[in-house]
């Protein structure tokens, strides 16, 4: 099988992060493969096992995103390509999935997986926009896949429910929370890594115009949550402590 995984370098929310000039500070952040990424990379390598073939991660980004494409290698892929974002002024959900498709048009796949979603924007549109691009089917937050032949067995999570569907290959899955537990890169594995094939493409080598994909949206504001206050501890009897919760949910709250 030809398995292909698109992933994402993102911030780790796990860790203390900042914002400046309207984005999030990379000097503070420290950077990780998209943790619902690393599903999609532990299914790839289960579905490598299973029935034979290779394994290639697929990330659009700057030389930085090595760093992660190196780990995709160590935890068990074959190869790895990097397609080179430094010329594009802005991106969003449609550049990355218009570049994606670019990539895609003249290779051979029979199952592309990715993340549900990406932690830092959580919009969870790269996997379909790339799908309906390359005009076959996907399905998303997949918690189990089975592969018998072209034939394709899913289950999905619908909010708390369970959806089964059957569809075929060639096919775009996103993983969920649940699909596996991804495993973490061993020594030898990391070893092996550094010597697996890691390709960089620019803009120019897939006869991409940067003008048919730029941006569709901008980004007006970025900014961190406000921060929790301290609560309040009502005294003095029930009825008193009742009349001031009533008061502060009215008046300060505003939620009644």
């Amino acid at each position: 099988m030809n398995i292909f995984v698109i992933l994402k370098r993102t911030f780790d929310t796990e860790e203390k992060i900042s914002v400046s000039n309207n984005k999030v500070s990379e000097d503070s952040a420290e950077f990780i493969i998209n943790p619902y990424d690393e599903y999609a990379i532990e299914e790839a390598i289960t579905l490598k096992d299973a029935h034979g073939g290779t394994v290639t991660v697929v990330t659009v980004g700057d030389e930085d995103s090595e760093k992660e494409l190196r780990t995709a290698l160590a935890m068990g892929a074959d190869q790895a390509v990097l397609i080179s974002n430094e010329d594009l002024d802005s991106q969003d959900q449609f550049t990355t999935s218009s570049v994606l498709a670019a990539y895609f048009k003249d290779k051979e796949y029979d199952i592309i997986l990715g993340g549900n979603v990406a932690i830092d924007n959580g919009t969870g549109q790269v996997g379909p926009r790339l799908a309906e691009l390359l005009d076959i089917p996907h399905v998303t937050t997949i918690t189990k896949i089975e592969i018998n032949g072209t034939t394709v067995n899913i289950e999905r999570d619908v909010e708390g429910d369970l959806e089964k569907i059957e569809t075929s290959l060639p096919l775009l899955v996103t993983a969920q929370q649940g699909l596996n537990e991804p495993r973490y890169p061993s020594l030898p594995g990391i070893m092996k890594a550094k010597k697996k094939p890691l390709e960089t493409l620019e803009l120019d080598d897939l006869d991409i115009d940067e003008d048919e994909v730029e941006a569709k949206t901008k980004t007006v504001e970025v900014y961190l949550p406000p921060k929790k206050e301290a609560g309040k501890i009502l005294t003095g009897e029930t009825p008193e402590q009742v009349k001031e919760l009533v008061s502060l949910l009215r008046n300060e709250a505003k939620v009644i």
